[in-house]
């Protein structure tokens, strides 16, 4: 059964149980190979995983005054290793909380937490681990877990495996005994890290989607989009300079628009992604502004979420993805962004109302606004219905 939304929050007294946390691995799985199948690539991704979590305690470890801007980091790199290492052992058919139990067994003076068997990775947790205080012993437990991952790694390469699933289980609790180490050394919370994993991959792959209320909601009717909005992209040519001029019922939106750059790239029509971000998002603090729909009526909003800085930030976001999808051909055969662009631009939105929205808003938003944005491309201009209802864009040649 997948986890109850209420525990992904860190204030939700109930932790993460380590095979509930398991099941949703395999309910969060997207790989399309079942099974023993997959093993390899789950394994691969675990080793890869592991790699990255070196590589930020290593940083963590180095730059302590810095710690802050690494331990998000941390925390999501032991999340992601936690995934792989619970989704490798459902393959075969071992339970987490099994392997949890033989990762505690073998350490001297250690209980459960007064708990007879470990339920969860915060019984996992020494919670006054001072072993590796020194940064000789901090970089010996390191080694160790990219020992133990080569090894599991190895025994899969060699055969050594094969169809012996206690000598998978024996590689598989020494990998989790030495993530449980290293999760100590660094101070980091298993249990966090592992409800962070599951917001992060539901808000990547909702079982449902929600599509979360609308911003202006409540706001005057003059300060709220409509729902339903009709636009006309027309190119045209005066003096040899080729522009594209928006309207709306008759009416000119915004300046006319070139693609400012030596070498043409048909920027002049990126109009079509602040359309695809309040059609998918409902926001566009550009549009808000072309269309004198700010929310005047809350001056904090008015400034912060509608005004020049969000406008920029919006600006700079239609720019660096269209760098990208330049290189991808305007996405044209892509069904899926990488996880690392739409990080990126959560990133960039922080702090914002947008925020709110998850990454799979984004990538709809993105794609739909490419789509239409190859069309427009296609017949030099068109007509395009913006529908905030239905959260989508319709194109009509002209």
């Amino acid at each position: 059964m997948p986890l109850n939304q209420a525990q992904l929050f860190e204030d939700v007294g109930d932790a993460v149980q380590l095979d509930e946390y398991q099941d949703f691995t395999a309910i969060s799985d997207r790989s399309g190979l079942l099974g023993t199948d997959g093993l390899g690539f789950v394994l691969l991704g675990l080793f890869g995983e592991v790699g990255s979590l070196l590589s930020a305690l290593k940083k963590k470890r180095r730059d302590k005054d810095a710690f802050i801007a690494y331990e998000a980091a941390v925390v999501e790199e032991f999340g992601d290793a936690l995934w792989y290492l619970a989704n490798a052992a459902n393959r075969v058919g071992l339970k987490l909380s099994d392997l949890a139990g033989r990762v505690v067994d073998s350490r001297v003076d250690w209980s459960y937490h007064g708990q007879p068997i470990a339920h969860t990775f915060a019984h996992l947790q020494n919670t006054s681990n001072y072993e590796a205080s020194t940064s000789t012993a901090f970089e010996t437990r390191l080694i160790e877990l990219a020992a133990k991952t080569g090894g599991l790694l190895d025994s899969y390469a060699s055969g050594r495996i094969g169809n012996n699933r206690d000598r998978l289980a024996a590689d598989l609790v020494e990998v989790f005994r030495a993530l449980v180490r290293a999760a100590d050394d660094a101070d980091i919370s298993l249990d966090i890290a592992a409800r962070q994993n599951v917001a992060k991959s539901e808000g990547r792959w909702p079982h449902k989607r929600v599509w979360g209320r609308s911003f202006d909601e409540g706001y005057p009717a003059p300060e709220q989009f409509l729902r339903h909005m009709v636009f006309d992209f027309s190119e045209r040519t005066v003096n040899g300079n080729t522009f594209v001029v928006l309207e709306m019922n008759g009416v000119y939106v915004g300046d006319i628009l070139t693609d400012n750059r030596l070498v043409e790239d048909d920027y002049r029509f990126h109009d079509i992604f602040h359309l695809a971000h309040v059609a998918v998002l409902g926001w566009s603090p550009t549009l808000r502004a072309l269309l004198k729909r700010k929310r005047k009526s809350k001056p904090e909003v008015d400034r912060n979420e509608d005004g020049a800085r969000a406008i920029l930030i919006e600006e700079g976001i239609s720019s660096w993805i269209f760098n990208h999808a330049s290189r991808a051909m305007f996405y044209r055969s892509t069904t899926s962004l990488d996880f690392d662009l739409l990080k990126s631009v959560r990133d960039f939105v922080q702090g914002y109302e947008v925020d709110a929205r998850p990454m799979w808003q984004w990538e709809v938003a993105i794609l739909e606004g490419y789509r239409v944005f190859r069309l427009l491309k296609e017949h030099r201009g068109g007509q395009v219905i913006v529908d905030l209802d239905e959260h989508s864009l319709t194109f009509k040649a002209h």
